[in-house]
């Protein structure tokens, strides 16, 4: 006698789910959306005063003073001790911090190297430009350069 094999059963092919978005069928293209404005950096909108405090903490952390970040600030601004304390009173954000400076430093263009891995010198956007210069000089002032080197001078001669 010959023995009979059991036939095996076979699951029936799944069928694929019906696209949710008719639009994405085969064939078909979805509408073009128009290109949007660069949308401005949300750093721009970020009030200036409640990065202080962060500022503050770091080169506090590190032995420096408040006085000597204030010193950076006015350096590169050219506030007055009282109009800065003002703008960061009046959650000024860094758009209008920096475009109401009264008057930059010339010599901010001497900083040079890079923060959050990018060279300050190549940053095209003039507003993003100043805000990481500030972040370049406060991050020299944590590290203990001393305040001569942090607060740039042209070469003599």
């Amino acid at each position: 006698m010959a023995k009979k094999k059991a036939a095996k059963k076979v699951a029936p092919a799944k069928k694929k789910a019906a696209p949710k978005d008719r639009a994405k069928k085969v064939g078909t293209k979805p509408a073009a959306t128009p290109k949007a404005a660069p949308t401005k950096h949300r750093i721009y909108s970020v009030a200036v005063g409640g990065v202080y405090p962060h500022y503050v903490a770091k080169v506090e952390k590190k032995g420096r003073s408040r006085e000597e970040l204030d010193r950076i600030f006015r350096w590169l601004t050219g506030y007055t001790q009282r109009a800065l304390e003002a703008r960061l009173a009046d959650k000024t954000d860094f758009e209008t911090f920096f475009a109401e400076a009264p008057k930059p430093n010339p010599h901010r263009a001497l900083v040079t190297g890079t923060i959050c891995g990018v060279r300050v010198e190549t940053i095209e956007d003039p507003l993003m430009r100043e805000i990481r210069i500030l972040d370049k000089l406060v991050d020299e002032l944590a590290q203990g350069r001393p305040m001569e080197k942090v607060l740039r001078k042209p070469a003599p001669g």
